[in-house]
Order: C-alpha cells, then sequence, then structure tokens
C-alpha cells in the first residue's frame, strides 16, 4: 500500500462508508454482501476514495443488522465467507484502497455463546459477570435504551441485565477481564488477515459507573451525552479500553482506529484523541448543524478545537442520521444545499468520510409503514420511523428497482420509482451531477497544492455568509446562506457548486477559489 510522506495515511485520507446491506447484491437475494463490494471495488477508485469502512458483516441474527454480533471473529452467511473477505481486501489493496472495519465492543448478540452460557448458568455465576447483571423486584435504575423503552430486560430466574440498545444487545461488563482479552483476540484476527484499521462502535461506551446512579434530565435536542446528567455514557474507565486498543494497533504498522464519539464538550472530546488513544474521532457538530453559515462556521471551530492535539475528521451522513439533502430541505432546495456543503467540507484540513449514496445525492426516504425494519420502530411503540429510510440500496443502473443493485426487485428496503435519474450510470458522464462534482472535488483535494495548510482563516463576509482561506496551501472557501448573490472573494475559480450569476455566488451554494 502507498505511503504519504506529509504524515499517516489517515490524517488525510478519504474514507468511505460501505452500508453492506445496502452496497451491491451478488447473489440475488435482496441483501448487499461482500462479493458485491469486491465486484464495484472499480467505481470505488474511480471516485477517488482512500479507504473504505465495511459496516458489520459478521456472524448476527441481524436483530440491529449486524451490530448484534453473535461471533466477532467469522462472516454472517448472507455477506459470504473469510475467504471473499480475503479476496475483498486483496483486490482493494491491489486498487491502492485500505480497508478498516466496524468494531463492536459496548455489547454483544443475546445468541453469543457467551450470553447464551450466562443466561443458563443462572444468578450469580461468573458467566454472568461477563455482561451487567443484577437481582431485585425492579429495574436497577432509571437508565433507558437508545432504541426505546427501558435499558433492562428481565431473565425467568429474576435476573435483570443491561442494554443500552435493543435487548438482543446485552452490554458487555468491561470490569471483566475476559472482555478485553477477547476483544485483543478480535483486533488480532481481523489486523492478522490484512485490514487496515477499525471504526469503533458507541466508542463512548463501554465503561459504566458501578453504583449504576439514576439518569438526571437530559438536555434535549442535542442528540450529545452529558456525563453529568447521564451515567450511560462517556465515563472516564473508557479510555483504559481505548488505550488498549492503540497498544495493539501500534504493534501493526499503518493501522488506525476511529471512535463513535457522542459526547458534549470539546475537552471531553479531546480526550479520546490523546497519543495513546484513537487515531481519529467522530465529530458530529457538522451532522448537527442547520444550513446556516454562523451555525456551520461555530461547528467547523468547534471540532478544529476539539482537535487541536490531532486531526480533525469530517462527515455530513452516515446510516445512523437523516441523509444532508433531507436535513437541508429535501428536493431540489436540500441537493443544492448538499452539495455547497459538500464542498465547505471537502475544502477544511483533515480526514474525510463519505457514506454510499451521498456522492449521488440520494435523500433520506419516507418508506411505508410495512417496510420498516430498525428496532427503533418496535422499541418506540411506533412513534420513532428510525434509520431505515437512510439505508436505501444504492442505485447503479437502469430506470427502475433494483437498479442494478440486486437481480430481484424484492430487495431488503424497497427502492423509490424515482430513482432513475439518481443512479451511477446517469449521473457518470454527466459534467453537471452531483456525481461529477464528488468526483472533481476529490481529485482536486489529492493533487492540488492549494489544500496544503492545517490551519484555518476566516474572511470577513457578508451576512449568511463566510469565507476561510487553508492557511499555507491557499485555498479559499466560501459558502452563501443568504437569500441573495453575493460577491466572491478574489481569486481563481476552482470549483462552484453552482453556476455563479453575473460573477457573483448564488444562494445556497459554495465555491473553491485560488
Amino acid at each position: 500500500m502507498p505511503t504519504n510522506a506529509d504524515g499517516p495515511w489517515w490524517q488525510h485520507a478519504v474514507f468511505y462508508q460501505v452500508y453492506v446491506r445496502s452496497f451491491a447484491d451478488s447473489d440475488g437475494d435482496g441483501v448487499g454482501d461482500l462479493d458485491g463490494v469486491r465486484s464495484r471495488l472499480g467505481y470505488l477508485e474511480l471516485l477517488g476514495v482512500d479507504a473504505l469502512w465495511l459496516t458489520p458483516f459478521f456472524t448476527s441474527p441481524m436483530a440491529d443488522h449486524g451490530y448484534d454480533v453473535a461471533n466477532p471473529r467469522d462472516v454472517d452467511p448472507v455477506f459470504g465467507d473469510l475467504e471473499k473477505f480475503d479476496l475483498l481486501v486483496a483486490e482493494a489493496h491491489e486498487r491502492g484502497i485500505r480497508v478498516t472495519i466496524d468494531l463492536v465492543p459496548n455489547h454483544t448478540s443475546d445468541q453469543h455463546p457467551w450470553f447464551v452460557a450466562a443466561v443458563e448458568a443462572g444468578p450469580g455465576s461468573p458467566e454472568r459477570d461477563r455482561y451487567w447483571f443484577r437481582q431485585g423486584a425492579y429495574p436497577p435504575n432509571n437508565w433507558t435504551s437508545i432504541f426505546g423503552g427501558s435499558a433492562w430486560s428481565q431473565l425467568p430466574d429474576g435476573d435483570w441485565y443491561l442494554h443500552l440498545f435493543a435487548p438482543e444487545q446485552p452490554d458487555l461488563n468491561w470490569a471483566n477481564p475476559e472482555v478485553s482479552a477477547d476483544l485483543e483476540r478480535t483486533l488480532r484476527f481481523w489486523l492478522d488477515r490484512g485490514i487496515d484499521g477499525f471504526r469503533i462502535d458507541v466508542a463512548h461506551g463501554m465503561a459504566k459507573p458501578e453504583s449504576l446512579p439514576d439518569m438526571a434530565p437530559r438536555e434535549e435536542g442535542t442528540g450529545l451525552h452529558d456525563n453529568a446528567v447521564d451515567p450511560r455514557f462517556d465515563n472516564d474507565g473508557v479510555h483504559e479500553v481505548h488505550r488498549m486498543i492503540r497498544k495493539v494497533l501500534d504493534g501493526y504498522p499503518n493501522t488506525m482506529a476511529i471512535g463513535e464519539i457522542w459526547v458534549k464538550g470539546d475537552e471531553r472530546f479531546a480526550h479520546y484523541l490523546r497519543p495513546d488513544e484513537l487515531h481519529l474521532g467522530f465529530n458530529f457538530r457538522l451532522v448537527e448543524a442547520d444550513f446556516d453559515a454562523d451555525a456551520v462556521r461555530l461547528a467547523i471551530e468547534s471540532s478544529l478545537h476539539a482537535a487541536a492535539d490531532s486531526t480533525p475528521t469530517w462527515t455530513l451522513s452516515n446510516h445512523d442520521v437523516v441523509r444532508h439533502v433531507t436535513r437541508y430541505g429535501d428536493g431540489e432546495l436540500g441537493l443544492r444545499r448538499a452539495r455547497a456543503m459538500t464542498l465547505v467540507e471537502f475544502a477544511l484540513p483533515g480526514a474525510l468520510y463519505i457514506y454510499n449514496g451521498e456522492e449521488l445525492g440520494l435523500p433520506t426516504v419516507e418508506l411505508p409503514e410495512w417496510a420498516l425494519q430498525d428496532p427503533v420502530w418496535k422499541r418506540s411503540g411506533h412513534t420513532r420511523r428510525g434509520r431505515d429510510g437512510s439505508r436505501i440500496p444504492v442505485p447503479w443502473e437502469g430506470t427502475e428497482p433494483p437498479y442494478g443493485f440486486s437481480t430481484t426487485a424484492n430487495t431488503w428496503l424497497p427502492m423509490p420509482l424515482e430513482w432513475a435519474s439518481l443512479t451511477v450510470e446517469a449521473q457518470l458522464e454527466d459534467e453537471d451531477s452531483t456525481l461529477s462534482l464528488y468526483r472533481h472535488a476529490i481529485e482536486l483535494r489529492k493533487s492540488h497544492p492549494a489544500f496544503g495548510g492545517a490551519v484555518v482563516e476566516w474572511y470577513g463576509a457578508p451576512a449568511g455568509c463566510f469565507a476561510f482561506r487553508r492557511k499555507g496551501g491557499g485555498l479559499i472557501c466560501a459558502l452563501n446562506t443568504s437569500s441573495a448573490p453575493v460577491p466572491i472573494p478574489p481569486g481563481e475559480l476552482l470549483l462552484a457548486s453552482e453556476p455563479l450569476v453575473d460573477g457573483q455566488l448564488p444562494p445556497d451554494a459554495a465555491v473553491w477559489l485560488v
């Protein structure tokens, strides 16, 4: 694999998140798989990405579509087998694309051999010490599940067990040394097969306070976990887990780990990026920012500050959130704004994560109730629709479902009839398409000297707008979230999300200049 003289490869990489179920189906069962991913490596090479992040493909009953892991060191038959995984890694490496995979250390499936043994062994047994079991007539505290309802379920023998997500996902007890030893075994298993790193699910989880104190009223609307009121997450003991993971990775040159980190406050976030912990951390400030110049600037400044001693990481969408085309207004307006934010994001120093389909301008889809599968839908008493609408299979070609994703129209989630204009085939040769914008932006970001320098300098700008420059490289990026065209900063036009209007930047647009 190529190396970079300007520092570790991940500090500037463009990662591409493959939601494996929804990327490409090679065997016609309506579910994406590893051979499907391998069949589309040419496309990913053409797009210009440096690395993949594969969502869980491990043995699983699929209660949470793979994030309930029954065997973390094998491939579920729905996705293929270890031989197919090895082929994918080898062929990706041949194309200069690195491969990172999900790691789920907070919980297992209730079908994992450990939990099956714990249920059989009974209260007070060593097997139950690997999880959070407690006795009593009532749940041990008032903790709620992220998916809705109580975070505690009771077995017929009276013991309660903790699950911060679905009941089929019991939380592991990281105070038990067997848990740490088993994760190390999992890390080495995949690293020895040649992978380049991990994305760590719920990286702010794992550690729990032994006393299991009640949750205080939570600050609504932020999506962030404040340790002062929410003892379920971001406990200081979690950093021991990350130090263990880092120690293992340090024995495998050029490998890395990024954490999914939902915490409140830049200081709490920065703790995860200390030199002996994670290499990268997902900071979701941009995901949570409205399409407003002041809000976006604040998100950027906060993210840069939080990663001041490490590498900032940028993302606009993933499999757990509403796609940004929809967040920004949906339809033509949402797409214009999403294209603008793509240029803003790609102009920033650090690592980038693209979620499969965002380069096509895919929106989140309002699915019929019969199609919903996310456990959030059931656990919330059908009050929260869940994340399925952001997980629709990728449309590749053709004019009707399944658009080349599969040979069957009976895909695991239904595909919209109106997506013919969004396929890869429809956009590949269209210079004005969103796919072409992504390809051009990635190429410039990787090859143009203006993208050097890790410091961002801000310009004065009209209300509803901002402009910044990459100090050291010289790239200028301007964003207009106002309702009228505005003059652009002086410089040579490099790329624009929308055509300029009489030399001015139109509303809901961004531009690159040098």
